[in-house]
């Protein structure tokens, strides 16, 4: 059985309005995933939908308490890590930016070992005028579906990265 994301009480599924859950098992090691996850503003290079997002502190990657914004379907939204477990564990709460509503969201990853490599889980919920609007009125699904897809390119790189290091180790050795 794999782990699900551990919720703080006002972003609890039975809670929000909008929820999502997408995974994948990945035939590469979860230290592969993990590098791929933190370094948030490499995403665009397997995922190029993701290709506006800015570490607004200090830290070169993802990290407990790193405030990061991201430009995510045409939307500026403002991040904080608010779990950070290396090679397990990682999730954010997000706040868009100028909505006045209070709408809000909350995505998690969870990285579990396998025999085979690993499985990535991720969940997001939303509430709140915004994300019901944008996501649940005129885009119903659209997370999910952008997800779905951001755990394949994910699951790709990963298993492209594990060939990679693979065939380096062997040509090497």
């Amino acid at each position: 059985m794999f782990s699900h994301v551990i919720w703080p009480h006002q972003f609890d599924p039975r809670r929000s309005a909008i929820y999502a859950l997408n995974d994948v098992d990945v035939k590469a090691a979860a230290e592969v995933i993990w590098k791929l996850l933190v370094e948030a503003e490499n995403w665009s290079s397997y995922f190029p939908a993701e290709d506006q997002v800015k570490i607004l502190t200090s830290e070169p990657e993802l990290a407990l308490g790193t405030q990061y914004s991201r430009v995510t379907v045409g939307f500026l939204m403002n991040l904080i890590v608010t779990e950070y477990e290396p090679g397990r564990r990682l999730s954010w709460s997000t706040v868009v930016d100028g909505d006045e509503t209070g709408s809000s969201a909350y995505h998690g990853w969870v990285i579990t070992p396998t025999a085979d490599g690993c499985h990535v889980l991720t969940e997001e919920t939303q509430q709140g005028p915004f994300f019901l609007e944008e996501i649940g009125r005129k885009h119903p699904g659209a997370l999910y579906r952008y997800h779905q897809e951001w755990v394949e390119a994910l699951a790709r790189a990963a298993q492209k990265e594990a060939s990679t290091a693979k065939a380096g180790a062997k040509a090497a050795g």
